[in-house]
């Protein structure tokens, strides 16, 4: 019998402590992965500080995995025993120990797993899982829903990403195009036949236009708005809007200004959204977790993975070896990371 420990939380603002955890258990439609690689999301270094979601004390959290299954659930089709997958954690949403990624085996519902091809390894496929959710949810859910109290969720209602070549005449706009976030809404925007206007700094150019953005702008410049305006009002299409995968006070002024010249529409926030905003600017903040991800993760990720469509971008910075990496990588993660993805292997 397998034994299985964890990067355990014991209260807020405090390290994690490696020790035993249960075995997890797969429910019907769950997957049980034997961890080889999980990466690090700015949502865990703020599980850490302030214990913001977590329902039970002591805590695993974290949200990807890559690995291989080790037990699936009585009604689990697609999965069997061996297979190399990615998943995304969702302890976010039941508070359970064994829904954590922090841990040597993880329960992952099926619908939020896929197969890993065997020519990526889990270092790098482990970037994907938890950025793909968040990017459908910022892009596809059509009815707003409730992201926290009083805060609802943005409902741009795009189409999902296609293998084959898409044609929209939408136009969006990606602030932070060389995060995690943000690379993944591009590549999922762009292979929906979106076009891209990407934010980043000018050494992650390259990183955004490899995800697919038809333009990117440096932040640092100081009259970068006005070139991202006259970028969006030159492409014929139907401007959608702004995600803004920062979510600052800083760059919400600056969304604004954009929303502004160009007549308003959707801003996505990966934090609440700024207050008091326009009335025809529809603001609200994207909760990761969601089953309109299901059929991109049941019909598109693992092809789109063999045909090299879907790339696993940023790429990972792999911090150590081991589960007493993991409070190290949180650190390294709050000190601010550009272009790439913190990732621990097991």
């Amino acid at each position: 019998m397998a034994l299985n420990k964890a990067a355990w939380l014991h209260k807020a603002g405090t390290p994690l402590e490696v020790g035993d955890a249960p075995m997890p258990i797969p429910g019907p439609n769950e997957i049980i992965v034997q961890n080889s690689a999980i990466a690090i999301n700015p949502l865990d270094t703020h599980m850490q500080d302030v214990g913001v979601f977590v329902q039970q004390w002591p805590a695993i959290f974290g949200c990807d995995v890559a690995g291989t299954v080790y037990e699936v659930g009585s009604e689990v089709q697609h999965f069997k025993k061996g297979d190399r997958v990615i998943g995304h954690a969702v302890n976010l949403v039941t508070g359970k120990p064994q829904d954590g990624a922090f841990a040597l085996y993880t329960a992952v519902p099926a619908d939020k797993s896929a197969i890993l091809p065997d020519t990526i390894p889990f270092t790098q496929g482990v970037v994907v899982a938890f950025a793909l959710e968040a990017a459908v949810c910022a892009l596809s859910v059509r009815q707003p829903g409730i992201a926290m109290p009083g805060v609802s969720t943005p409902a741009l209602g795009l189409p999902y990403p296609s293998l084959e070549t898409a044609s929209s005449n939408k136009v969006l706009i990606v602030y932070g195009g060389s995060s995690s976030a943000g690379s993944m809404t591009t590549q999922l925007a762009t292979a929906a036949g979106i076009t891209v206007i990407s934010i980043a700094s000018e050494q992650n150019f390259g990183l955004c236009k490899s995800c697919g953005a038809a333009e990117v702008f440096d932040y640092h410049e100081p009259s970068f708005v006005e070139k991202v305006i006259a970028a969006a009002s030159k492409y014929k299409g139907e401007f959608v809007g702004i995600f803004d995968a920062i979510s600052t006070p800083e760059t919400y002024a600056n969304d604004l200004v954009i929303l502004n010249e160009l007549g308003g529409v959707h801003l996505a926030c990966v934090h609440p959204p700024p207050e008091n905003v326009p009335e025809n600017i529809k603001a609200g903040m994207i909760f990761a977790v969601n089953d309109v991800a299901t059929p991109v993760w049941r019909d598109y990720v693992t092809p789109a993975l063999q045909a090299g469509k879907l790339k696993c971008l940023p790429p990972p910075t792999v911090v150590g070896k081991g589960l007493e990496n993991v409070d190290e990588a949180l650190k390294k993660c709050k000190a601010g990371v550009s272009g790439t993805k913190l990732v621990v292997e097991l």
